[in-house]
């Protein structure tokens, strides 16, 4: 496995590009024969960064860093964390399906549902692709949310999380911040859906465009939003946050809804994620252009 030298971030980025143009998996199956997703925002973190410890500090030890789903997976690798890359990536929802979501107002438009089926059918599918284009130029990777041992934790300060978040990776490599709603808001909007996988590559990292975790929420940033309380069917979402339970409960009623209505075995709902400013752009101008000029942030002050 010598193959590795000529890697980079833009071959990377041009696998992914490459095969949601032109695999036949990237499908909505419903009879169009339109794509379930047509681009992808890319970004890169170290799985040295300090964020992957800070994580595990706040969410819990279950939650895995670079370096321990790596050398589970790879055990006779022995790397240390500098030698690792997270690839992260954000397949944007399509207008056609977030106008129909929008016009949801309990369960989600059948649009909704075959994407958050078979388009994540296909967001898998990639993160295998990844994985094996990695490994046939000789670079060892693993995509931790197919890794067979990855679970979801009973947390008592979240209610439940997981031993690996694709929209924590997302926003370590810099391509988004979380909402009141807790859906990662991204240069494309909130509607969207988000894979990865750890590499034994050292690349550069994409810079993180912020310091503060809920800079693209317009709630947080100047309190003049709230649109996607309105828009949750289960009253999960309020000013203090997101109800992760009241969220779960819902998505189990729409199995049936989906079942019964439109004829085919899927669930979802994400009506939160659309009718409202951050559906498909990040809501903070400020923000939103700084990022536009490839600006960055100055370093948050010194702790007294």
């Amino acid at each position: 496995m010598e193959k590795q030298s000529g890697l980079s971030r833009d071959w990377i980025t041009e696998v992914i590009k490459d095969f949601i143009v032109e695999s036949p998996l990237n499908s909505m199956q419903d009879g169009t024969g339109e794509p379930a997703w047509d681009e992808a925002l890319t970004g890169f973190v170290s799985g040295a960064d300090p964020i992957w410890q800070q994580y595990k500090e706040y969410i819990g030890a279950f939650h895995w860093t670079p370096w321990e789903v790596f050398n589970q997976h790879c055990p006779d690798e022995n790397v240390s964390a500098d030698q690792l890359t997270v690839i992260s990536w954000i397949l944007p929802q399509r207008k056609r399906v977030r106008d129909a979501n929008k016009k949801e107002r309990k369960f989600p438009a059948e649009e909704w549902a075959l994407i958050r089926v078979y388009g994540e059918a296909f967001n898998t599918a990639l993160r295998r692709h990844v994985v094996d284009c990695l490994e046939k130029e000789g670079v060892p990777a693993v995509a931790p949310m197919i890794a067979p041992n990855w679970t979801v934790v009973k947390s008592q300060r979240f209610s439940y999380a997981s031993s690996w978040s694709e929209r924590h990776a997302a926003y370590a490599a810099g391509l988004g911040t979380f909402g009141l709603c807790d859906g990662l808001i991204t240069a494309r909007g909130k509607a969207m859906r988000a894979g990865s996988v750890v590499a034994k590559l050292s690349l550069e990292p994409t810079p993180r465009p912020y310091t503060d975790h809920h800079a693209y929420c317009l709630h947080y940033t100047d309190n003049t939003c709230g649109k996607c309380i309105d828009r949750c069917p289960a009253r999960a979402i309020t000013r203090a946050g997101h109800d992760k339970e009241a969220c779960r409960q819902h998505l189990a009623l729409s199995r049936e809804h989906v079942t019964n209505t439109y004829r085919f075995e899927g669930y979802g709902c994400g009506l939160c994620q659309v009718g409202v400013p951050c559906e498909a752009i990040i809501p903070v101008k400020q923000a939103r252009v700084a990022l536009e000029r490839g600006e960055l942030p100055s370093p948050p002050p010194p702790l007294a």
